[in-house]
């Protein structure tokens, strides 16, 4: 009976023992996990950086409408520089090597062709396709780098409609624009995935 009771306390001293043997928390790594937590709040901005602008503008007729210059021109009278491209529009001495400037601030290029490269009705030969894509090129660069702070793209869609840039890579240049660009595009139509993805739509009826 004696031996049966022993037995019984020793059991019992065994699972007290194990139970205040089990590790504390270590105060250290609490606090050093909290720290951390904090930092990573900290870190974490709370406002979303604001991306320009994305503008849509269409129009049944190849107007430059006035709007559209008087906000170019706005823009860099208040010291933002701009950007203008008519890719089908041409015209003597043009080109990107011979750029306009209307005031200060304001870069104004068209295409280096000696016809109007817009009408359906004619095939682009490989050179007119070749100073389309040159301008194309420079106002991708300006989109990126955030030379300038606004970039008109006029008839856009045509650099799809006559199969000069796919509409995808149209819309990736739009999405990896630099936060500071803001973009003007113009056209008789627009193709969905920019339409859609763009902050304002203007349609003109004349």
């Amino acid at each position: 009976m004696v031996a049966q009771i022993k037995t019984a306390q020793i059991k019992t001293n065994h699972t007290n023992n194990a139970q205040t043997s089990q590790p504390k928390p270590n105060s250290i790594d609490s606090k050093a996990a909290s720290n951390s937590a904090k930092l990573a709040t900290k870190n974490t901005p709370l406002v979303t950086p604001i991306k320009g602008n994305i503008q849509v503008f269409i129009a049944p007729h190849r107007n430059l409408y006035v709007d559209i210059i008087a906000q170019a021109l706005r823009s860099a009278g208040q010291g933002t520089q701009v950007l203008l491209v008519q890719l089908f529009q041409s015209g003597i001495n043009q080109g990107l090597n011979n750029p306009r400037r209307l005031v200060e601030n304001f870069e104004w290029l068209r295409c280096d062709a000696q016809r109007d490269l817009a009408n359906p009705e004619i095939d682009l030969t490989d050179e007119e396709k070749a100073a389309v894509l040159e301008l194309w090129d420079y106002a991708k660069i300006a989109i990126k780098s955030a030379r300038v702070g606004l970039v008109v793209l006029d008839e856009a869609n045509l650099l799809v409609t006559r199969s000069l840039v796919t509409e995808a890579e149209l819309l990736s240049v739009l999405e990896m624009r630099s936060p500071k660009v803001n973009i003007v595009l113009t056209g008789s139509s627009m193709p969905t995935s920019i339409y859609d993805y763009a902050d304002q739509v203007t349609h003109r009826r004349n």
